[in-house]
């Protein structure tokens, strides 16, 4: 592994830096970091089952930035690790250890994606509001890590009519990326147990069962 990551330029550092930062709040606050062609896909997991009875849906956020031509690269760090480098506003400096997660090890497929409807960026906000709020109010007072996992995946986990029956938490991934911002059309794209929402500002795939089509896909307004 690298002790640096050279950007094409200070600004796609900081955005890096940013990605990371938001990483560092979600899930277990590690990120993929793979790098091919001068572009890195950062990757982290917002949703993802911790052992075999955990029903938590495997939610994955990704952003690509441009970085180095030369570089190559594939492993997983603490997001929180990551740092700019005070010698060079075009890199960021790695911790000296990876991590081995295992969402890491399910990698989503790269073709034979098929655009299967779109989801307003709106509803997906309101959706995730609606979420959060949800699990606030449902999570037992001094409850232990267990019973808030339930929680949170029994609300996150749960098809959403309002999102044509994708499971919420695709919604939550993507307001606490921040990939969200002002109106926009969001294709919803299937490849496989795949299902992916592409923004302008990243990606968010999730993995497991849905409904063959997306219904209601169109919807601009709330619901509740």
């Amino acid at each position: 592994m690298p002790a640096r990551l050279p950007f094409a330029d200070a600004h796609a550092a900081a955005d890096a830096l940013t990605f990371a930062g938001r990483t560092t709040r979600l899930g277990d606050g590690a990120v993929r970091l793979a790098g091919r062609n001068g572009v890195l896909a950062m990757t982290s997991a917002p949703l993802a089952p911790r052992g075999l009875l955990d029903s938590t849906p495997t939610i994955l956020g990704m952003r690509a930035v441009p970085v180095d031509p030369e570089l190559e690269c594939d492993f997983v760090v603490e997001a929180d690790a990551l740092s700019r480098d005070p010698a060079d506003v075009r890199a960021i400096l790695l911790p000296d250890t990876a991590l081995s997660p295992a969402w890491a090890g399910v990698t989503p497929p790269r073709s034979g994606w098929s655009e299967v409807g779109r989801v307003a960026a709106s509803v997906l906000a309101e959706r995730a509001q609606w979420g959060i709020a949800a699990v606030a109010h449902a999570v037992p007072t001094d409850a232990g890590e267990d019973a808030v996992r339930a929680v949170r995946a029994s609300i996150w986990g749960a098809p959403d009519d309002a999102l044509g029956g994708l499971p919420r938490g695709v919604a939550f991934a993507a307001f606490a990326l921040g990939f969200i911002a002002g109106e926009e059309d969001v294709p919803v794209r299937r490849s496989g147990t795949w299902t992916r929402l592409t923004f302008a500002r990243g990606h968010v795939l999730a993995r497991g069962p849905a409904r063959v089509g997306l219904t209601d896909v169109r919807r601009t307004g709330s619901s509740g």
